[in-house]
């Protein structure tokens, strides 16, 4: 992958049996670790009473066991990994996030990122909040906890909320008695549910982390959907469904997911495969081998090399114990720390004329220097093929192209991209065929490939737009 950086997981769980809820989490949150690798946190409910630990690090280097077990028990537990696609990483923005209110407590867990928050923190400051935190997600949860005061039910109060609140969120919620997962109307960002053999019902941004837990995926949240379990059992409320065509982040095929998740039916690494058939169908080219940039290059690689008949091979060795490349703080760290995650298994490469699948091209520094290592190895040649179309236009909805500058493919065309990352040829996917990813037209978003955005485009764009907003504030 290319520098894009994602969004993050959700996990929630609800039991009536005597389940070890921090664990199971722990569990789940661990499956969802590729989805966000800045923090971690965890909230247990012991029949009103409120635990939460959470930390800056992966999931293992938040919790020991002795973390773990001083959770306690309870019946409903909610879980997050971070990336900050708004708002910094710092340890006021981890979640979950923990809400004392007139009516109790709730822990918000969320993934997306809502496209009018700036709007909606502004109002809300005019009438007297107080943030402590720089997150869209903080914005969400006041919303909620105002609507709260004027109805009768923590879901009528989410289901009004939602009226309001515009992007991408998938959300799981616990109140005292309630948890309650969410989808937005447009179907952005995936959430799924399941059931343990003891009977505990199970949130969680992909089947993946349902499968750690041993529960058995039911099926995914229908956009606009709310799920709200209790002690009287599991019910939906699709108040909210059908209002908006379906958007899904096309990118969570692509990248984002993990290749054994099941998202709205469709296999993640039979999607990709596809890609890697397409690619090869539009790309044709004479080689001796096709290798992909691990991870998510991987399986494209594999159905290029079935469409094609050149044979698939692995090319690079990847170093495991290494967060992704994108983590990395500054853009020559980025770029040195590539050397470090990947290295070209020499004798595989040495002489071959090398086909090269990779997921994406933000920026285009990460794939010079995947490039250079494999002239480096010895490549006769080098044939980039992308199961991404090119990224031109910025994303509002979970990932952190919040400025079209930065994008290489707004600056050249492909020719020119190929000699400015060192290949000898290159060839991208269509957005048509992006498009057929599950098999037919499934309703994707392709905004960051020049389509048109589902919502309207915020005037407050970056990253760090609520921390300038208190910079500004304060010198005022």
């Amino acid at each position: 992958m290319n520098s894009t950086h994602e969004e993050c997981g959700v996990f929630g769980i609800y039991s009536t049996a005597d389940d070890d809820l921090a664990a199971l989490t722990y569990y789940g949150l661990y499956a969802l670790q590729h989805r966000g690798q800045e923090s971690a946190g965890i909230a247990l409910n012991d029949d009103g009473v409120f635990r939460c630990i959470k930390g800056e690090g992966l999931i293992s280097e938040v919790f020991s066991g002795d973390k773990l077990r001083s959770l306690g028990t309870g019946h409903i537990a909610v879980g997050h990994v971070r990336y900050a696609t708004t708002g910094s990483n710092a340890a006021q923005n981890i979640q979950p996030l923990l809400v004392n209110h007139h009516k109790g407590r709730m822990a918000l867990c969320h993934n997306g990122n809502l496209s009018n928050s700036y709007l909606l923190r502004t109002r809300l400051e005019e009438n007297g909040a107080i943030f402590h935190t720089t997150t869209d997600s903080e914005v969400i949860s006041y919303m909620i906890v105002q609507e709260r005061l004027r109805h009768g039910s923590i879901e009528n109060a989410v289901s009004a909320a939602m009226e309001s609140i515009e992007g991408a969120y998938s959300l799981v919620i616990c109140s005292p008695q309630k948890l309650i997962a969410v989808r937005d109307p447009h179907g952005f960002r995936p959430l799924c549910y399941g059931v343990t053999e003891s009977g505990s019902v199970v949130f969680a941004s992909e089947s993946c982390a349902l499968d750690a837990v041993g529960a058995k995926l039911v099926r995914d949240l229908r956009p606009g959907e709310m799920a709200i379990v209790d002690k009287n059992g599991l019910r939906f409320d699709t108040a909210h469904c059908d209002k908006e065509p379906k958007h899904f982040c096309v990118f969570e095929y692509i990248y984002f997911a993990r290749p054994d998740s099941v998202i709205d039916g469709a296999s993640v690494s039979l999607c990709r495969r596809r890609a890697g058939r397409f690619l090869a169908k539009e790309h044709p080219v004479d080689a001796d081998i096709v290798i992909g940039v691990p991870d998510s290059g991987l399986e494209a690689a594999i159905g290029y090399s079935y469409e094609s008949g050149i044979p698939y091979a692995i090319g690079f060795t990847k170093n495991k114990y290494i967060a992704r490349t994108f983590i990395t703080p500054g853009q020559g760290s980025r770029e040195a720390g590539v050397g470090i995650k990947l290295n070209p298994i020499r004798e595989i490469v040495k002489d071959k004329r090398v086909v090269l699948i990779d997921d994406s091209i933000v920026r285009g520094t990460t794939c010079r220097r995947i490039a250079e290592l494999l002239w480096q190895a010895g490549v006769k040649e080098i044939h980039m093929r992308v199961s991404a179309p090119p990224f031109v236009a910025p994303c509002y909805y979970g990932t952190d192209i919040d400025s079209a500058d930065v994008l290489i493919a707004n600056r050249m065309n492909t020719a020119e991209i190929a000699k400015e990352i060192g290949v000898t040829s290159l060839g991208y996917l269509s957005v048509e065929n992006v498009r057929l990813l599950t098999g037919t037209d499934s309703g994707f978003c392709t905004a960051c490939f020049g389509g048109s955005y589902p919502t309207a485009i915020p005037d407050k764009t970056a990253k760090n737009r609520f921390e300038i907003k208190i910079s500004e504030q304060q010198k005022g």
